[in-house]
Formats: C-alpha cells, structure tokens, sequence
C-alpha cells in the first residue's frame, strides 16, 4: 500500500486529537515532570495549564503535519532534509551534540532471529544487541525441562520464579544484564502485533524511552531519552548499538505463525513475553486469557506478585523460601502487552 494511505489514520489522530482513556491519563501522571519539561512539550501535553485528564483530546497538529511530509517524500527526509536540520538544530541550540553526521549515517541492520524450541512451537525474538529476545530462548526450554505445572500454582510460579533467577546469571546476560538492568527507568515502549488473513505475521516493538519533554517545534517530534537504558557512568562508545530489554517474538507452530506478541514494561517486559508465550503453548490457554493472568517479576530477592494471585498460592511461595511482595491490583509495572493468535484458522488478538 503507498504511503500516504497507511499513515491516513494517523495523521487524522494527530491532527483531530485522541481522547486519553484512564490508562493513557495514569502514563501522564506518572510522567508529568517529564512530559511538561519544556514550553514545546507544555503546548502538546497540557490543556488550560493543566496536564491532560482522562477524557481530554491530546492533539498534535505539528506531528500530522510532519507524518503527512513523510508519507509524500519517504523516511529519507528524517536523516538529510528539512526534518534533519530542524532536529540537530533544537538539539544544539539547547547544549546537545547531535550533528547532521549522525543522522546522515545512520543505516538500518538486518539480523537473524533467535530461535529455540518450546513445548513442540519455534519460538523466534529480537537477537542482540537487544537482551530480551536471547533471553527468553534461554528461559523457556529451562521452563519446559523443569515443568511448567498448573497455571497460577506456588509450584508453576516457583519453577517460573527460579528460571527468572537463572536468567539473571546467564552467559548471555552477566555483567552487561546487571550494569544496564538496575538502571533502566523506560516506560514509553510501545508494541504492536499483527497476523492477516494470509497468515502474514509482524512482531513490532519500538520505543520512545519514556521521553525526554524535548519536542522539535514546528515538527511535533519527541524526542526519546533511551540513553537511560545506560548506567550513565559508562558511556557507549561512538557508533555502538544501544542494549534494550525489547522483545518482539513470534512463535510458529508446524511451520505456520500461531502467536504473535511483545510488551512495554522495560525490566518486565521480558518475563511479560515469557508469560504469555508459557500461558499460550503450554497452558493453551486463549490469548486474552494469557495476558489477562496475573503476572510475577523476580528483581533482587523480591518476587513481585500482580494482584490477582490467591492468597494460599502466594503462602506457599514464602513456605518454598520467596521473598513475596504483594501487588493490591494489576498494574502496568508488570508489562503492558499486545498479541495475536491464529489457531484452526481463526484469529484473536489481546
């Protein structure tokens, strides 16, 4: 399809306003000091000097504008035309070292996924330098060879509880998983499943950081703050890839995609996926049902437990040795998912 019909629908919500639902209206919330950092920002996320509330229209006329540029004259104009020299420009003009060269180089690397069996499916993710996918592949078939047990049993969670553990001290996640973990903040990840009626599947996960309160005026570009996946005190070196805990995954089943799925959540994105993949394949559960069960995340010594768990579940977890700390509520802390399946020719989607 060309361009211009595909970014049809969201130029006419940039430009008429989407009105913010109570989950959109907590994510302003939380991000406020963030999001009303600067004058620019303050005209997009601010109403009457207000942050927006549930039921208010965030608007974003500059960005249609700058979503119709693109659709007529290709992405090209982000890295050498106009848009490039309006965003180097802000950037520097406010203590930035963005240059033209930086985005004038910028180029695209293709890899392969990596791929692991689980419980007779082909599980495929995001390869490094992202983290999440390669370890997810290293989680599940540990999953599968201790026993994934019954779904929301002290035992499952256990199992669940102590593959987490193992992932933590991975070959693939040593050292550089903790420097970059303990520091991540991200909440701005956003991710997108999709199959068609051909069985086409895309697995998309990008994200914003949690932004930065920096928008390009006369563009509506935000600009993201994905420099806090970082510690800070080590500085990737010129021309690295950034780390992220990112994980867009398809799982095949006989050849043919069978569930699609990604998270937001940074730290808990990557158990989200492992989760719902577990929840889907192995449980069989409904796609709506996988993601709607209370979900667990193991940082430090602390088992993080969703609201929704049974309470005799959760005592046995702490009778097994775990440090429980009981969520009231489900939250977005856990990951907030998207999937797809396709099974017997039908679809459904979470």
């Amino acid at each position: 399809l060309p361009w211009r019909e595909l970014f049809g629908p969201a130029i006419e919500h940039a430009r008429n306003g989407v009105e913010l639902n109570d989950g959109q209206a907590y994510l302003h919330r939380i991000l406020d000091l963030i999001l009303r950092h600067t004058p620019e920002s303050c005209a997009v996320y601010e109403h009457d000097g207000e942050r927006l509330m549930a039921g208010d229209r965030l608007i974003q006329r500059d960005l249609a504008a700058t979503l119709e540029l693109i659709a007529e004259r290709g992405a090209q104009i982000l890295y050498d035309g106009e848009l490039a020299d309006a965003i180097v420009a802000h950037v520097r003009a406010h203590g930035g070292s963005f240059t033209e060269r930086d985005l004038r180089e910028y180029r695209v690397v293709r890899r392969r996924p990596v791929t692991t069996a689980f419980c007779g499916d082909e599980f495929f993710s995001n390869p490094p330098p992202s983290r999440g996918g390669i370890l997810i592949a290293y989680g599940l078939p540990l999953l599968q060879e201790l026993g994934v047990g019954a779904p929301g049993s002290a035992e499952a969670i256990d199992t669940l509880a102590r593959v987490m553990r193992e992932q933590l001290v991975a070959p693939a996640g040593r050292g550089l998983l903790r420097a970059l973990e303990l520091k991540a903040v991200v909440r701005g990840t956003t991710h997108i499943s999709v199959i068609d009626g051909k069985g086409n599947a895309v697995a998309l996960t990008a994200s914003t950081g949690a932004g930065s309160g920096i928008v390009v005026p006369g563009t509506g570009i935000h600009m993201n703050n994905m420099i806090g996946e970082f510690d800070i005190a080590r500085t990737p070196k010129a021309g690295k890839r950034l780390s992220s805990g990112m994980s867009p995954s398809v799982v095949l089943r006989e050849g043919s995609p069978h569930l699609v799925v990604g998270s937001a959540g940074s730290l808990r994105l990557r158990g989200a996926v492992m989760q719902i993949v577990v929840n889907v394949v192995a449980h069989g559960l409904s796609v709506e049902e996988a993601i709607e069960r209370p979900r667990v995340h193991l940082e430090d010594d602390v088992l993080h437990c969703e609201g929704g768990h049974e309470e005799v579940e959760l005592e046995k977890l702490e009778q097994l040795g775990w440090n429980v700390s009981r969520w009231r509520s489900r939250n977005l802390f856990f990951g907030g998912a998207a999937a797809v399946t396709l099974e017997n020719g039908e679809l459904a989607a979470a």
